[in-house]
């Protein structure tokens, strides 16, 4: 019964894994790309090291998992916002060329 929730969520992470790889692709500009990018990534790599965590069981690897999941549900979502807000400051338009520079000057 175990396998099947390991391959349950293991499938899961990899269907979010593939939805954002799709977003990337389709979306028109930056801020849509990293927004389907951080959100899908996140969510698919708890899942996949969430299903690692429940096939391995509460041992040093299992709490090695734990912290591996807490540092990328923190970092990501923060280099996400770091990125769009640098696309922000230097106004990107939607094609991802550089429209201007904050000060005006292109």
């Amino acid at each position: 019964m175990r396998e099947i929730f390991v391959l349950v969520l293991l499938f899961t992470g990899v269907f979010f894994f593939s939805v954002g790889t799709i977003g990337v692709l389709r979306l028109p500009d930056v801020f849509c790309r990293l927004h389907a990018n951080t959100k899908s990534d996140t969510l698919g790599v708890g899942l996949v090291l969430g299903s690692l965590l429940l096939y391995e069981g509460l041992s040093s690897a299992g709490v090695k998992l734990i912290f591996m999941i807490i540092f990328i549900w923190i970092t990501n979502p923060t280099a996400g916002h770091i990125i769009a807000r640098a696309s922000y400051d230097t106004i990107v338009d939607w094609t991802g060329q550089l429209a201007r520079q904050k000060g005006g000057e292109k």
